[in-house]
């Protein structure tokens, strides 16, 4: 059985595997490929309309319990395009 975890967007459970886990390092939201970084995770679909929905309700910053405001422009650079795998690397 696989775990189950909660969209912080659209705050719909989900099989692990079908959520991309973010973690927060020096206020900048990194993307953990692996799901094996250290810290706080916060669970999101690979959407536009999830990481949105995420990152207007402030969900991010509760998930992941930081104060201030997150650099979120990895994520969003990876949802236009940029950064995404290439040749099959991690």
């Amino acid at each position: 059985m696989e775990p189950v975890r909660t969209c912080v967007g659209c705050r719909t459970r989900a099989p692990r595997s079908a959520l991309l886990r973010v973690v927060s390092i020096n206020s900048v939201l990194v993307i953990d490929e692996r799901a094996v970084m250290p810290g706080r995770g916060a669970w999101v679909h690979e959407t536009a309309k999830c990481v949105d929905a995420a990152i207007r309700r402030r969900a991010f910053v509760r998930a992941l319990r930081v104060s201030g405001p997150l650099d979120t422009q990895t994520i969003e650079k990876r949802l236009n395009g940029y950064g995404n795998k290439v040749n099959g690397s991690k």
